[in-house]
């Protein structure tokens, strides 16, 4: 008897990846809560959410909180369970710190953390707390942590370019990749400088250097602005390894589909203004059909010059057995393009007729997506 064919699409999984799957459904789950600057209300915001959560019967208890002196962040701890931190001397000094084993002996459902990028005394089990916060991950505790956009690895260059003020803790971007959920603390620079006035963030003597120096008010315009592009940004890296939503991206991805002819260079000039103004990803594509000549393989190396000079992605595409208008729609959806630049001369009067529109079939196989159709005459 033939033996029946397995489903085309049926993969038996490999033992490493059932054990992979069987952690991740035991591994906590990780909230962070990130804002533009120290006084937004991260901490105050995780806590009133903690009570929440004890409504709903959920096991939650403070393992570390720093309210800095600030009233309403210590009343709004208020009856939850709080793990006593551990004491710990170093070079003569009585220091508090996270007590790691305590949590896990006590093992809640949800644990609170705060000061996600501080680093721990050199005794301490991990180095730095973000390292704590995965070991409890790992013993299948949820944790909810606050970080301020500062302490982001990646954006320590820009924060210092910004601000002038060196940042000494960092936590790797890859870990914030991994946090299963974001949450934006947010409130306007002017209404931050006000609560620095009031004695809200830090003590008296502080609150004059701060305002001449990190909490300037162009300074917490740019941190404001950093934040919010930041945590789009990793939003909009779920949506794309998401399989369950279908709606393009949050950031704006712009491709220009180009071809040999004068108009690709002004397409490409209009393709960058826009991305520019939107402060968007621009994406060049062209499509090609059969064997290249030299003088298109010449034409191809200096729409890369382009691309380089203009921060864009030139993507080169053989049709195949497909049709142009297919290509760029498979292009479109993989890279989750919202908008789309074509050249007026894309398919003339003639092959529209013959072979159809290419925008009809574009705008019948995408959906959330603009399509601008440039003029040949239009100006650079």
């Amino acid at each position: 008897m033939k033996e029946k064919e397995a489903h085309p699409y049926f993969r038996r999984k490999t033992p490493e990846e059932l054990l992979r799957e069987l952690h991740d459904q035991k591994r906590g789950k990780l909230k962070l809560y990130i804002g533009a600057a120290p006084g937004v209300g991260k901490t105050y915001k995780m806590l009133q959410d903690a009570h929440d959560l004890v409504k709903e019967g959920v096991d939650v208890v403070v393992g570390y909180v720093e309210a800095h002196g600030r009233n309403e962040t210590e009343a709004m701890i208020g009856n939850l369970e709080v793990i006593q931190k551990e004491t710990i001397f170093y070079k003569g000094k009585e220091l508090q710190e996270l007590d790691l084993l305590a949590i896990v002996r006590r093992r809640p459902k949800v644990v609170i953390i705060d000061e996600l990028a501080h680093t721990n005394v050199p005794t301490s089990r991990h180095k730095k707390r973000f390292e704590d916060v995965s070991y409890l991950l790992n013993q299948g505790i949820s944790v909810m942590s606050a970080m301020n956009i500062q302490h982001m690895e990646s954006v320590h260059d820009l924060v210092y370019a910004v601000t002038q003020v060196k940042v000494r803790e960092t936590v790797p971007d890859l870990f914030i990749q991994q946090a299963d959920e974001i949450q934006l603390v947010d409130v306007t620079p002017e209404q931050l400088q006000k609560r620095l006035r009031e004695g809200k963030i830090y003590e008296v003597h502080k609150i004059e250097q701060s305002l001449q120096s990190f909490f300037k008010l162009a300074n917490l315009h740019a941190l404001r602005e950093l934040t919010l592009r930041e945590i789009a940004d990793e939003v909009d890296g779920k949506l794309i390894h998401s399989h369950e939503i279908g709606v393009t991206g949050i950031c704006e991805r712009i491709l220009v589909c180009i071809q040999y002819s004068e108009t690709a260079e002004k397409l490409i000039r209009r393709g960058w203004r826009m991305a520019n103004r939107l402060k968007a990803d621009l994406l060049l594509l062209h499509v090609f059909t059969g064997e290249q000549t030299e003088r298109q393989k010449a034409q191809i190396k200096e729409w890369q010059e382009f691309a380089d000079r203009f921060h864009a992605s030139l993507i080169v595409e053989e049709a195949k057995k497909q049709k142009p208008a297919a290509v760029i729609v498979n292009v479109a959806k993989q890279y989750r393009v919202t908008q789309i630049l074509l050249g007026q001369s894309a398919r003339t009067r003639w092959e529209e007729i013959r072979k159809g529109s290419i925008v009809n079939t574009i705008m019948r196989q995408t959906h959330n997506i603009d399509i601008h159709i440039v003029s040949d005459s239009a100006k650079q």
